[in-house]
């Protein structure tokens, strides 16, 4: 079997015929697209781009995840019949709209930050390039799925690395959307978490899954012991039991004498887990047990998995903090017009001046400054050309699809790769929980 997260692997077991993604979007959307169509600027080149103008409160970094979902929904992005005569009947728009709909493809350019790389206020993780009516259409869909996977993977990177080599396991399926559950466990996985719940994320991305018996499977027989045997029988020797359902030292006992100290691992879910842990874990090793691992669950966030990190505790379960961002469910980025065709014919900055959401006109190129030492020290941000490359910087921009057409095709393991690169690249003080600014400034070049 190929590895998770090939692209070849994820075609072959992916059965379910695609869906068109056209009407997963905003109303207004099309609204623009008739009156641009109504005005013939809706041909005019343009060039939009998705940045966030600032990253959560108190967070240093932030991680691109949901490219290779952009980039998949784009392919389904097409209004059939069906979709044409739903926004027929509603009068959503009229029928010339309708008709040029039927005939939509995307035939522009898309660049952007690789996914899995980190990127800061002002960085143009993705950019479209096309004619207004043909990129004006995709702002909806390119933002749920960047400020969703964002969100989840920059929360799932902070926890990773608070929890170092102990493996992280995401259990949050049950705590959101169902749609989102699986799109969450892709994103966690991109960014360090080993393992997930999640059979669908399993089936469509090869995620690796897990999982063994909650409180549920203790209560339904008539004592610890009947169910401690009966899932041992059935998972064998190696599983992971839940020990506190009612009194953790009985229930260790029981677990330890039943599977011998070949036992897998012992589950917590409540209490004290510092002192649990601690507690258990002298246990075990009391008991001859000394490989029995412990894992520990219960509403962790990063702040928790690095309270534990003194704690004997082998793996962690992550589940609500997980799914929502960890207070920051969105990425809060924006899909902005930057340029357009004049009557000359050359692509013209605008930008929006509003107070408090200003943005900066002109196609934008990036790069990651790095010192002597290797670690990055700025973002460069170029607008409308190239920022100069001083000898040791890294280019950030990707092309995705040249004239419509699907050029990248990174897997889900290739992001995973380059996430634990750029976290490699950042400077130290990166990874620090306490609040603080984005760990490099965003430097514009013109």
């Amino acid at each position: 079997m190929p590895p998770p997260g090939n692209a070849a692997y994820i075609g072959a077991v992916t059965t379910t015929p695609a869906a068109s993604t056209a009407l997963l979007t905003d109303h207004y959307e099309l609204t623009m697209l008739q009156a641009a169509l109504r005005s013939e600027a809706a041909h005019r080149r343009c060039v939009f781009e998705t940045f966030t103008r600032r990253l959560p409160e108190g967070r240093r970094y932030a991680v691109l995840a949901g490219t290779g979902r952009v980039l998949d929904a784009l392919a389904d992005f097409r209004f059939g019949a069906a979709e044409v005569e739903d926004l027929r009947r509603r009068q959503v728009v009229d029928d010339a709209t309708c008709d040029w709909l039927a005939d939509y493809r995307f035939t522009g350019d898309i660049s952007g930050y690789a996914e899995g790389d980190c990127f800061f206020p002002g960085s143009p993780v993705l950019v479209v390039e096309s004619s207004f009516a043909e990129g004006v259409v995709l702002e909806t869909l390119v933002l749920s799925i960047l400020n969703h996977d964002s969100a989840i993977a920059s929360a799932a990177s902070r926890m990773t690395t608070a929890a170092g080599d102990r493996p992280c396991i995401e259990m949050g399926s049950r705590r959101t959307h169902e749609e989102a559950a699986v799109a969450s466990a892709r994103a966690a996985y991109l960014a360090g978490f080993a393992t997930t719940s999640n059979l669908e994320a399993g089936r469509r991305y090869g995620v690796p899954t897990a999982g063994t018996s909650a409180h549920a499977f203790t209560l339904l027989h008539d004592s610890e012991r009947d169910a401690f045997a009966a899932q041992l029988a059935a998972l064998g020797s190696g599983t992971t039991l839940l020990v506190d359902t009612y009194d953790v030292p009985e229930a260790v006992r029981t677990a330890v004498e039943l599977a011998g100290p070949e036992l897998g691992a012992v589950r917590l879910d409540s209490g004290d887990l510092l002192a649990q842990a601690r507690e258990v874990r002298a246990q075990l090793d009391e008991l001859g047990a000394t490989k029995t691992r412990i894992v520990v669950t219960s509403d962790l966030d990063e702040y928790a998995i690095a309270a534990l990190a003194a704690a004997p505790v082998d793996a962690y379960g992550v589940g609500t903090a997980l799914v929502t961002g960890s207070g920051f469910p969105t990425s809060s980025m924006v899909y902005k017009l930057v340029a357009r065709e004049g009557a000359s014919g050359e692509l013209e900055p605008v930008a929006k001046k509003s107070k408090d959401k200003k943005s900066v006109g002109g196609r934008k190129w990036a790069l990651r400054r790095r010192g002597a030492s290797g670690r990055a020290e700025a973002e460069i941000v170029g607008i409308g050309e190239q920022p100069h490359d001083d000898g040791d910087d890294r280019a950030l921009m990707v092309e995705l699809v040249r004239d419509g057409e699907r050029v990248d095709h990174s897997t889900l393991d290739d992001a995973r790769a380059r996430h634990d690169r750029a976290l490699d690249e950042l400077p130290r003080q990166a990874l620090q929980l306490q609040r603080g600014e984005p760990c490099i400034p965003t430097i514009y070049q013109e």
